[in-house]
């Protein structure tokens, strides 16, 4: 009897990991500290630039000037008042604007007759830009509370909105064929077909629009406004204190970090049944 053998695999391609395959927690230490590694270096570089006088102290401070004016902030008790304003002012357009796009998102998505009437005054809407609203809003609302809440309530409804639609039309047909088949109610089908299948897209709709919530407040605080980080920095501008202006976008641009990471480890927590 004749006997075929083939040849072996090179060792080169045995020893090749699958596609996809993640890293192992040595590589993924190692590019964690990489990550924290580059910021520490560019803060290092522009501090040495600073000492050395090759950056204006009048156009950029260094950073432990900005780091000693958010002491200063923390210390007479400016920043906590600013934080607790600006904080109620994004959670109140965030519910405001959530509730909006999440359900005409969902009610365009579930229904043609809707999606005819429904989408082009939001694809109108959403064409606008809504900080160039921000006159028109005063007008309307005065210069108190509300147009700051509605101002950031427009900016974060939109990328839910859009997120929900197309989430709920991406849905397999065929799970709705199963619905149908098993006798499920509308509700059985929202909170075991519909959720479940959407809360992946919504959830990204949601880290859009905290974005969104902050730098819209960023402009909307900085326009008649007598309390919050807005005014804070306004004011800083006044009295030429640069450095307190920069620890405010700081400020701001910590809060958006941290907003979104709070959304990740929800997301994680809420799609751990993927695994």
């Amino acid at each position: 009897m004749l006997t075929v053998t083939t040849p072996a695999a090179p060792a080169t391609a045995r020893a090749l990991p699958p596609a996809g395959r993640t890293p192992g927690p040595l590589k993924q230490r190692r590019w964690t500290i990489l990550r924290w590694v580059s910021p520490l270096v560019l803060l290092a570089l522009w501090q040495l630039g600073s000492a050395l006088g090759l950056i204006s102290q009048d156009v950029l401070p260094a950073p432990s000037l900005i780091a000693e004016a958010g002491v200063e902030l923390i210390r007479n008790g400016q920043l906590a008042d600013a934080l607790t304003v600006s904080g109620v002012r994004v959670v109140e357009g965030l519910l405001l604007g959530g509730i909006v796009g999440v359900t005409l998102g969902s009610v365009v998505g579930l229904s043609r007759w809707a999606e005819a009437t429904v989408d082009p005054p939001m694809q109108m809407l959403r064409a606008l830009p809504h900080l160039g609203l921000i006159p028109l809003f005063i007008l309307w609302f005065g210069i108190g509370e509300l147009p700051k809440v509605l101002l950031v309530a427009l900016g974060v409804s939109f990328p839910l909105y859009l997120n929900t639609f197309s989430a709920i039309r991406q849905i397999d047909p065929k799970m709705f064929e199963t619905a149908d088949v098993l006798g499920f109610s509308f509700r059985q089908r929202f909170s075991h077909i519909i959720v479940p299948s959407a809360a992946p897209q919504v959830l990204v709709g949601l880290r859009q629009s905290l974005a969104i919530a902050w730098l819209t407040l960023i402009v909307a605080e900085q326009i008649n406004a007598d309390k919050g980080i807005g005014f804070l920095i306004n004011n800083a501008r006044d009295f030429l204190r640069i450095d307190i202006i920069i620890f405010g976008l700081v400020v701001y641009a910590l809060l958006g970090i941290a907003t979104d990471a709070v959304v990740r480890v929800l997301e994680r927590r809420a799609l751990r049944y993927r695994a």
